[in-house]
């Protein structure tokens, strides 16, 4: 399966990566976790004020789990109305519950939700709608999503460039990439195709909802158990507040919307 390239940015590495922030084709996403949590550093309106904030909970405590999507679900309306009671993009849904269906099919035993993908997608990007970024109807992050360069400064990792540029536009350091948010040796791991074009592309919703589901069903981990669900979690982000704000962000989701009379 082919990886998404970019065309000049391996060739010109930071010089590129510079020149398309500064013309608003690449939106940095701070990594550090205290922004994750409070939102102090988020643009209003998209995703701040949602009043989602790291649940009361112990560690292995199970998470919420919404009921399985059918396997003849119409994920067009479904996503809908998903993203109508919980003011979510719909095209970012649709992904979530797509990649869903695609490993209940092939992993049963990993019981992932896509409450568990949103979760995780809020917190890594607000669902690809960090800063300037939206995800347009194809399902790309436009502008592309780039993490800060990881140099082991602001509670980073140093993590030497692994991939050349190719998917960060970076020939020193790693950054996360994607509304996901995966570092260049996770994604060549555990990418995925999931809109079917013959590309694995980290900045392509559908993409990057399934090698999310990838990761977090790695090993045989059944993320319907409390152990199973919090070792996926961590494998993102190995904090115990980390896993506590996306508990609550799956709880928010896999609640069933009001009534329309409430």
């Amino acid at each position: 399966m082919a990886v998404r390239r970019r065309p000049a940015v391996v060739a010109l590495g930071v010089v590129v990566a510079a020149m398309a922030m500064l013309l608003g084709l690449v939106v940095v996403v701070g990594l550090v976790l205290a922004s994750r949590i409070d939102d102090a550093d988020l643009p209003p309106v998209r995703g701040q004020g949602d009043g989602i904030v790291e649940a009361d909970v112990e560690p292995d405590t199970p998470a919420p789990q919404p009921a399985a999507l059918a396997a003849d679900v119409d994920l067009d309306v479904w996503a809908e109305g998903v993203a109508e009671a919980h003011d979510l993009p719909p095209r970012v849904v649709r992904a979530y519950g797509a990649a869903e269906l695609t490993l209940h099919a092939r992993e049963p035993e990993c019981r992932l939700s896509w409450a568990t993908l949103a979760g995780i997608g809020r917190v890594e990007s607000h669902h690809g709608q960090i800063g300037p970024a939206e995800v347009d109807a194809d399902g790309v992050a436009r502008p592309s999503i780039i993490g800060i360069p990881l140099d082991g400064t602001g509670g980073t990792r140093w993590m030497p460039d692994s991939d050349g540029g190719e998917l960060d536009g970076d020939l020193e350091l790693d950054r996360a990439v994607g509304p996901m948010q995966f570092l260049p040796t996770t994604w060549q791991r555990y990418g995925a195709d999931g809109n079917g074009d013959g590309v694995n592309d980290p900045q392509q919703i559908d993409d990057a909802a399934l090698a999310a589901g990838n990761y977090l069903c790695a090993g045989g981990r059944d993320t319907g158990t409390g152990p199973g669900w919090w070792a996926g979690v961590l494998t993102y982000n190995n904090s115990t507040s980390y896993g506590r704000l996306v508990w609550a962000a799956v709880e928010r989701y896999a609640a069933p919307p009001p009534s329309p009379d409430r």
